[in-house]
């Protein structure tokens, strides 16, 4: 057809041939990568060196632009990368036309775990140097990521009772559709009872093996086995019947970039021990002397707010209502005013809750007050059902009302902190396919992890800056 743009002859002889220099546009992020790679002392961080003896390796420098290239376009799988090193134009460039075999890149992963997690704190470390990380402020939270483990291959004493149960009720509903075979005598009631013969020694095989396993699983620590990925574990989520088994991943993000500062990949199914280590680990990243961290209720924990202050970070994190007196329309915890001058509490009549006696529960001290005026009080009934109605407090409890009297002159502290860090989960896993992880165990997720959060920075930074500029500022 004529009338239309017309492509060069793919057989045409060119006199000098194209550069490769030329099919890479200058504000790819190639360039960044190449850039930031060849700037890294290598050995620093923990790669391996050439080989003294035998065939030469390839430079952990190309094997990293390769996976740094792989993980900005959405291309996880060794073997998908090896298929990109030999037909992508950006990924020659990047590579100068290597194109490593499978295996190679998989290994590179796997032996060289520590520096890669090296390389990505140092590009936080960077990016803290040109400015583009003002410190002061981030925001932490936590998201479950699946594992390459299927529900069925997680074990739990739940989850073994459940199928015993679910097996038993087969097993009887197949011995009732033999018995009544048993009663026919024709050709096809004997072929059935064959069938259903041997789906009984099936099932019952299966009985078996969750016998054997649920032994396993009461000898394990923490009574949980996982077949497939030994680290992983059954993480609850918001959906009835859409747990998962995978892995709890903590970031911590600065409020101004919404770069990740500093992210950690544990196997606890909650959020409740995480706070003073990601501020921590925040801290040191940011380089701040003090630092607010915002988190949801979540990560409320007595302790680990008194660990965080006493770490230099300054916590703003909502205490959760466990109390079910409001649900009964009953008062609750806040209408009782602490009166530290008198080490009492004032209760809505106006009468002084006294300091009784002291206990210890779970390793805290904790305090208890009541009044000895509340059989004639009119307003027992709104209070307790009770003969006294008594409040508890932790022996620290100043560094939690402190806490929320920082959160009630922020109202807006968990809504700044849902639009910093919420968004940077699903950008990730919209990038990992909403699909597993492709590596087991605790240490190669987190390699894994640490692969995306490099990514995702990277991106973030070009953002901020563009390409040139921060090609130009790291090259200075």
């Amino acid at each position: 057809m004529v009338g239309f743009i017309e492509g060069c002859d793919r057989r045409q002889k060119l006199l000098l041939p194209d550069c490769v220099d030329d099919y890479v546009g200058e504000d790819s992020p190639v360039r960044v990568v190449d850039v930031f790679i060849d700037e890294l002392d290598l050995s620093a961080l923990g790669f391996e060196g050439a080989a003294a003896t035998g065939r030469p390796g390839y430079n952990p420098a190309t094997l990293l632009k390769l996976y740094l290239y792989g993980y900005l376009n959405q291309i996880q799988s060794s073997r998908r990368l090896e298929r990109e090193a030999g037909r992508n134009v950006e990924c020659m460039w990047l590579t100068g036309k290597l194109a490593p075999d499978f295996k190679t890149i998989a290994d590179f992963r796997r032996d060289n775990g520590a520096a890669i997690r090296a390389t990505c704190r140092q590009f936080v470390t960077l990016c803290r140097e040109l400015g583009l990380i003002a410190g002061g402020t981030v925001a932490v939270d936590g998201s479950r990521f699946r594992a390459v483990n299927t529900r069925d291959k997680n074990y739990t004493p739940g989850a073994i009772r459940r199928r015993m149960e679910q097996i038993d009720a087969s097993i009887q509903r197949y011995l009732t559709m033999l018995d009544t075979a048993d009663r026919q005598e024709d050709e096809v009631a004997e072929f059935r009872t064959e069938r259903l013969t041997e789906r009984l020694d099936g099932l019952r095989r299966q009985m078996r093996e969750l016998q054997a396993m649920e032994q396993v699983v009461e000898a394990a620590p923490d009574r949980q086995v996982s077949l497939t990925d030994p680290d992983a574990r059954a993480m609850a989520t918001h959906g009835k019947g859409t747990g998962m088994v995978g892995y709890n991943v903590q970031a911590a993000v600065d409020t101004g970039s919404h770069m990740i500062v500093a992210h950690e990949v544990t196997n606890f199914g909650h959020d409740r021990s995480q706070l003073a280590n990601m501020g921590r680990q925040a801290k040191e990243a940011t380089g701040a002397d003090t630092l607010t961290v915002l988190a949801d209720r979540g990560y409320f924990s007595g302790p680990e707010v008194l660990a965080s202050e006493a770490a230099g970070i300054v916590p703003i994190c909502p205490k959760p209502l466990t109390s079910g007196a409001k649900a009964d329309g009953r008062f609750g915890k806040p209408d009782f005013v602490y009166q530290p001058e008198s080490d009492t509490y004032r209760c809505p009549a106006g009468n002084d809750l006294i300091r009784r006696f002291d206990s210890v529960e779970n390793g805290l001290v904790l305090h208890r007050y009541w009044s000895s005026n509340c059989g004639g009080c009119a307003l027992k009934v709104k209070c307790t059902p009770s003969p006294q109605r008594r409040i508890t407090r932790w022996e620290h409890e100043h560094v939690v009302e402190a806490m929320q009297a920082r959160l009630d002159r922020m109202p807006d502290a968990m809504r700044i902190r849902r639009a910093t860090v919420e968004h940077v989960f699903g950008t990730i896993k919209d990038w990992m396919g909403r699909s597993h992880f492709k590596t087991r165990t605790l240490p190669k997720v987190g390699t894994e992890m640490s692969l995306h959060v490099l990514a995702y920075n990277i991106k973030r930074a070009i953002a901020l800056l563009g390409t040139s500029k921060l090609i130009a500022a790291m090259q200075r």
